[in-house]
């Protein structure tokens, strides 16, 4: 028996763990089919609770609103955080990289309710002198982004430090510039970390409450913040549907990347392995 024990150990603990994540998603997906608001018994199946979600404006209304706000995040994350770790990575030594890199890295281990609330100071403040802007989307997407520029610099930071230089030098050797050399063949290497970035900073954005508490303004609410109301009103299981259909979305979303990622990185070991053939074959011809 204690042998048995040994063995399996690891697989009954990682069970475990996985029942633990994941058992109270399948509780809530099934419940959003209840015939019920009873969220103790299962009374039947109906979806009346996702035909509710369609005409609940609120959620309607926040779900678009969380959509663009994530969408304008992390484009701009992907952006800012490419620039941020290039600059890291390519140029070890000027003035203020210290300082430059902590602030960059500052989001990332500082309390989401201290970034909300010094930047609603900021925004206030600036309202207040020149009138602009007010809470509202905007500033929701300022926040948002700010947090994910900080997660986005770390993935596209980690690709590019273990990118092969001599590909770099070898377009330079042959007389690209640097801009070309950015654009030609550095950004086509690290597109799929600025890709993951680009997923990481939308999925932040969509799911923070925090910072868009303190930023949006009045009847600006986006989903979370919708669904955070309602959950402190008591039990509605609209809320389960709505969560149902992102969890769906949210796993196709991830499958269809991984997909992607697994045929893109066979399609460029087959090239490799291709090109050191040819490689190979001129070498022995000549």
């Amino acid at each position: 028996m204690k042998p048995f024990l040994e063995k399996h150990f690891g697989k009954f603990w990682l069970a475990a763990v996985y029942l633990f994540l994941y058992l109270p998603l399948f509780f809530m997906i099934v419940f959003s089919f209840n015939s019920t608001r009873q969220d103790a018994n299962f009374t039947g199946f109906s979806l009346r609770w996702y035909e509710a979600l369609t005409r609940d404006t609120k959620i309607v209304d926040g779900f678009w609103l969380s959509l663009q706000v994530a969408a304008v995040t992390g484009v701009l994350s992907a952006v800012l955080g490419t620039f941020a770790a290039f600059v890291l990575v390519r140029y070890r030594r000027f003035a203020g990289r210290t300082i430059f890199s902590g602030m960059v890295n500052a989001p990332l281990v500082m309390p989401e309710v201290v970034i909300g609330l010094s930047l609603l100071l900021l925004m206030v403040g600036a309202q207040n002198a020149f009138g602009w802007p007010e809470r509202g989307m905007l500033t929701i997407i300022f926040g948002h982004t700010l947090l994910g520029m900080a997660y986005g610099m770390v993935v596209i930071q980690s690709r590019l430090l273990e990118m092969n230089r001599s590909i770099e030098e070898a377009a330079m050797d042959l007389g690209a510039r640097p801009m070309q050399v950015f654009f030609l063949v550095t950004l086509p290497n690290i597109f799929q970390a600025i890709l993951a970035a680009f997923l990481l900073a939308f999925t932040l954005s969509f799911d923070d409450v925090v910072i868009a508490e303190f930023l949006s303004g009045p009847g600006v609410n986006t989903l979370p913040q919708v669904i955070f109301g309602y959950a402190r009103r008591g039990i509605n299981p609209t809320i389960y549907a709505a969560a149902t259909l992102l969890i769906v979305t949210v796993t196709v979303v991830i499958v269809a990347y991984a997909v992607w990622v697994a045929r893109a990185t066979r399609r460029r070991d087959r090239e490799i392995a291709a090109a050191m053939r040819a490689e190979t074959v001129a070498l022995s011809t000549g």
